[in-house]
C-alpha cells in the first residue's frame, strides 16, 4: 500500500519537476535577450551566469546613494 502512496504522489506532483526545469529555460532566454545575468542556488551558494556562459559567485553589491 505504502508503495502505491509513493507512485501516486509521483504522478500527482511530476509536472512540477518539468516545469521548474522550463522556466530556468525561459530565464536563461530572458537574460540573454536583455543581455544580464540569472541567479539561483548550487551547491556552493549562489552564483550568476552570464548569457556568453561564464559562471560567477553571487555577492551582494552596494550600490552607492
Amino acid at each position: 500500500m505504502l508503495e502505491n502512496n509513493e507512485l501516486s504522489r509521483k504522478r500527482k506532483y511530476g509536472w512540477v519537476e518539468q516545469w521548474a526545469k522550463m522556466t530556468g529555460e525561459r530565464a536563461k532566454i530572458d537574460a540573454k535577450v536583455h543581455n544580464t545575468y540569472i541567479v539561483y542556488a548550487t551547491k556552493d551558494g549562489l552564483v550568476k551566469e552570464f548569457p556568453n556562459g561564464e559562471v560567477k559567485p553571487y555577492t551582494v553589491e552596494e550600490k552607492g546613494n
